[in-house]
């Protein structure tokens, strides 16, 4: 599918990466979870960011989960490939790897460990465009590479063609309502943070790349609507019957509390992580399940 900014909204699920008990790709597993996700009206898929575990798989793998990730949609929805690398031959390798696999899209994050100045970073950008020939979102997670754009950056890059949309995993609300004001009606904002979700919506964003919505994203989409047609006291009532299975979730390192929440959901068979992370604590577990109960089946 040819993919527009425009066309990009809703809840767009960061997908998990699904092991079997002894850590190798379940692929199978994958294709169902795909399923579900559209028939619960997910409205794009992302794989092979980091609820996908995008550092511990291998090159082959990750090209494996995005071949089957794409059989699985079907073309219903557009499926976001994440792009991970540090650097530009790598960041290159990987996308063209997706893009032969059949991705609609490249998620690419910043470049990190070295830390450029803006125009570097739009430069890579507008390059890697070039040299990729896909549609990219820019992806920007200020927590884990101690990099952020300014909006009128953004806003450039936007306007250069070198990406139609971004994924801000970040709470600066005001720099969020800058980008929001300035990107023009074709860009996807896109919210990355479940616990400001609704928040974003409110402030500008078209949608979100959402790992929570793995459990289930018709009540991440039912949020959004409610903040769409101005009922942002309900969205928010909503939310916070959600807050302790996002603390829950997030309480360590993504996407270890997450696939324990899928297993307890019946989502996948094995919460199995790669290291270095390790399986959840007994205590997340038992945490994850009381807050799942409290918050209905999310599979209902």
């Amino acid at each position: 599918m040819t993919l527009a900014g425009s066309s990009l909204r809703g809840v767009i699920v960061a997908t998990t990466t699904p092991f079997d008990a002894t850590g190798a790709l379940d692929g199978q597993s994958l294709q169902r979870h795909v399923d579900y996700l559209i028939e619960r009206g997910a409205t794009g898929l992302a794989p092979l960011g980091g609820t996908g575990e995008y550092p511990a798989l291998s090159a082959a793998e990750r090209r494996e989960v995005v071949r089957l990730t794409c059989a699985a949609a079907r073309g219903r929805v557009p499926v976001i490939a994440g792009v991970l690398a540090t650097g530009y031959a790598d960041a290159l390798a990987a996308g063209l790897a997706a893009r032969d696999a059949g991705a609609d899209a490249l998620m690419v994050v910043t470049p990190f460990y070295t830390i450029a100045e803006d125009d570097g970073i739009a430069e890579y950008f507008a390059e890697y465009r070039r040299a990729i020939g896909l549609p990219l979102v820019l992806y920007e997670i200020p927590r884990r590479t101690n990099v952020e754009l300014k909006a009128d950056t953004i806003a450039d890059m936007a306007r250069a063609g070198s990406i139609i949309g971004m994924k801000y995993s970040g709470s600066n609300f005001q720099k969020l309502m800058r980008v929001a004001q300035i990107v023009g009606s074709e860009f996807a904002l896109l919210s990355g943070e479940e616990p400001f979700f609704p928040a974003q919506i409110a402030l500008g964003a078209r949608g979100g790349v959402l790992a929570i919505a793995n459990l289930d994203p018709q009540p991440w989409v039912r949020m959004q609507t409610l903040v769409e047609q101005g009922d942002l006291a309900a969205a928010l009532k909503m939310h916070h019957n959600y807050a302790d299975l996002i603390s829950a979730v997030y309480s360590e390192m993504n996407p270890v509390g997450l696939k324990v929440a899928m297993q307890l959901s019946g989502r996948i068979a094995s919460g199995k992580v790669r290291l270095p992370l390790k399986d959840a604590k007994e205590a997340t577990a038992e945490w994850l399940g009381r807050a799942l109960a409290n918050c209905g089946s999310p599979s209902a």
